[in-house]
């Protein structure tokens, strides 16, 4: 019988030698990467007058594109800025994508989020006024309180999750309205933590 192997001591290789292993980044660095990038894209945001430089904000992904946002953001956790950003984005891509399913999963919420229907602001609630709320929604990342963004996409997802519910037929849908009220948690965790100092 062989003499069992000693365990090896883990080995802690450059940023050069893990990407010559297949490894894309050094994990830390995408870490560091996506925080600071979303720190730095808020600030610079909500410290400019200029109404030109919010609207390239805004329209982010127009220029750079979702699966660009995605490789820095998106595993990132929810409760992080880098988490709360990513989702603002995604909200936003998702309603001018296709905002005539986006205005009928919010109209037929209505009736059952009434409260989140207020908060949400959509009205009435069409094709043009979705995707013009989803806009306004992300402006105010930049140019207005950032927990109440953050509670207003919130309450937008939590009315399309309820319509979607309750218009769309088979599983995927329950699934995916699952999913967005998941968001809407997340995002309501992340106003909080915003207010205590503590979204980072």
């Amino acid at each position: 019988m062989s003499e069992p192997r000693k365990p090896r001591r883990p080995s802690f290789l450059e940023p050069a030698a893990l990407e010559a292993l297949g490894e894309t980044s050094d994990p830390v660095a995408a870490l560091h990467a996506a925080h600071e990038s979303a720190a730095a894209l808020l600030r610079t945001g909500r410290a400019a007058a200029d109404p030109a430089v919010t609207q390239r904000l805004i329209a982010l992904t127009d220029q750079v594109g979702l699966d660009t946002l995605a490789l820095v953001w998106s595993v990132r956790p929810a409760a992080s800025l880098p988490g709360a950003l990513w989702r603002l984005y995604l909200l936003r891509e998702w309603v001018a994508t296709d905002p005539s399913l986006a205005a009928r999963e919010y109209a037929a919420g209505i009736r059952f989020t009434e409260p989140n229907h207020a908060v949400a602001g959509v009205d009435p609630p069409g094709p043009a006024e979705v995707r013009e709320v989803a806009d306004e929604i992300l402006r105010g990342a930049f140019d207005g309180d950032f927990a109440v963004t953050l509670e207003r996409a919130a309450a937008f997802c939590r009315v399309v999750s309820s319509g979607r519910a309750d218009v769309t037929a088979g599983g995927k849908a329950v699934l995916t309205a699952a999913r967005l009220q998941e968001t809407a948690t997340d995002l309501s965790t992340c106003a909080t933590l915003w207010r205590r100092g503590k979204l980072e």
